[in-house]
């Protein structure tokens, strides 16, 4: 992990590359957690963090699946991407955090237990995703 002071540093001047996972189950409804931190405390989101230093995209996506809800899932696909510039931050700096996020996509079976880690307060499935999590396809990259 970064040290606190080094990653204030970080967020100060770069922005933080991240995954975000849509998780569908079979009836094609989203997994959304309750955050329990900053950015969108409080709020209905999907499975998301940031990408390690020597991993891949689609093993960030796995690892931050198992990490939040214990979920074992085996593929990812990208479907788009998401950037987002927050004046909330996990640390109250001044700076607005900036993240860029690679999203993916992934289906599970639910009779998986879900258990959830202490970024979470809470799980749900939903028809929708939230309304703000406009993520723009890949192909609207070319």
């Amino acid at each position: 992990m970064i040290p606190a002071g080094q990653y204030h540093q970080i967020i100060e001047v770069l922005p933080i590359l991240c995954v975000d996972v849509v998780i569908k189950n079979a009836r094609g409804e989203c997994l959304l957690i309750k955050r329990a931190n900053q950015p969108r405390q409080g709020e209905w989101w999907v499975i998301g963090g940031r990408v390690l230093k020597g991993e891949t995209l689609e093993q960030a996506a796995v690892r931050k699946v198992r990490e939040e809800t214990s979920l074992s899932v085996e593929a990812v696909s990208p479907i788009g991407y998401y950037e987002a510039l927050s004046q909330e931050n996990p640390f109250g700096l001044a700076p607005p955090l900036h993240a860029v996020s690679v999203v993916f996509t992934t289906v599970v079976d639910d009779g998986q237990p879900i258990s959830l880690d202490d970024q979470s307060l809470d799980w749900k499935y939903a028809e929708e995703l939230p309304a703000d999590f406009c993520f723009k396809p890949l192909d609207s990259l070319q």
